[in-house]
């Protein structure tokens, strides 16, 4: 009986593996549930940036949409900047319908609204792909303002920061144009997206780099890393496979109180997190 239930294991093991091939074609450089938080910090730890996934009960075409949230802070202010992007997600990524901008005190808020909707992030990336937007908004004290941004993937990189070694990380150049009735300026900056982690270093156009130093998706914390060694792999679908039928809280990963052949699926998708 023993023989045989180990070699039932290393079936379902090898099978689900095989699937795994499949699934992991698919890498999301910016995880998209609700609620998942990213802190990037400077390295004097004087500025810090947030980035936030949140819910929203607005619907815009009938689509429900979520809140994209940036909140910059510096130290020894009590004041805030940053963005709030209103976006729905579909298969061809994350699509932004509106911006609100909290430029501060002098400048207040500007709202820009995209209709149809503009490509935010695409839902798959590699070296060599663009992408763009273009919003229009009124600034007070400038007057009616564009803000053209033009996205490129343009290198893979690691990335070493304190919350962690992310490997094989997109590098997008980000060309930004604002004109006003005042005058035409370019930028450019880089934000690097670690696989299946999202956002982990920004470099502004001041070169002012900010890395992470705190995420709720930051391997380690993975739900599927059932044997609390730090990543996902063949050991913790060897574990929920030889718990299969029980009530086990730790292989039943999906929560659904038996351990099944959903629980290997779910642990496949996330081999290497």
């Amino acid at each position: 009986m023993i023989v045989k239930r180990f070699w039932v294991v290393l079936s379902l093991v090898l099978l689900v593996c095989c699937l795994s091939v499949v699934v992991a074609e698919t890498v999301e450089y910016y995880p998209t549930n609700l609620g998942n938080v990213w802190v990037l910090e400077t390295e004097d730890g004087t500025e810090w940036v947030t980035y936030t996934i949140e819910p929203s009960d607005e619907r815009i075409d009938g689509r429900e949409i979520a809140l994209f949230k940036r909140i910059a802070e510096t130290e020894g202010t009590d004041e805030t900047t940053g963005e709030t992007y209103f976006v729905h997600f579909d298969d061809e990524g994350v699509k932004l319908h509106k911006v609100v901008a909290e430029l501060g005190s002098i400048f207040g808020t500007a709202t820009a609204t995209l209709s149809p909707p503009a490509l935010f992030v695409p839902a798959s990336l590699e070296v060599g792909d663009t992408w763009g937007f273009t919003l229009e908004t009124e600034v007070i004290l400038t007057g009616p303002v564009s803000f053209s941004n033009i996205y490129e993937v343009v290198d893979v990189e690691d990335v070493v920061t304190p919350a962690g070694t992310f490997e094989n990380c997109l590098k997008v150049q980000v060309d930004s144009i604002t004109t006003s009735t005042l005058s035409r300026s370019r930028t450019t900056s880089y934000q690097w997206l670690a696989p299946n982690i999202g956002i982990v270093r920004v470099e502004t156009d001041q070169e002012i780099v900010f890395n992470l130093i705190s995420s709720n998706l930051v391997p380690g914390a993975s739900p599927y890393d059932v044997t609390g060694d730090g990543v996902v792999n063949i050991l913790d679908l060897v574990f929920v496979a030889s718990h299969l039928g029980d009530v086990d809280t730790e292989a039943d990963v999906n929560a659904d109180g038996t351990v099944n052949i959903l629980d290997l699926v779910l642990i496949a998708q996330n081999l290497g997190n």
